[in-house]
């Protein structure tokens, strides 16, 4: 019998230009509270955060 793949909802936080680079910034942090509410009030199931604190749209030094 095959196992059925279980599934994840990824969430998405980017950087803000306008923030500092000192620890987790504030736009990290409210970007995940506000996803974290849309996922539970819209039945997503399971929320994976992915996390780029590090790098802007406009800087690319950093992309893979």
């Amino acid at each position: 019998m095959k196992r059925q793949q279980e599934k994840f909802t990824a969430l998405y936080c980017r950087l803000s230009q306008d923030d500092g680079r000192e620890g987790e910034s504030n736009s990290i942090v409210n970007q995940k509270e506000y996803l974290m509410k849309y996922a539970k009030e819209h039945g997503f199931p399971n929320p994976k955060f992915y996390v780029d604190d590090g790098y802007t749209g406009t800087n690319f030094a950093g992309v893979r």
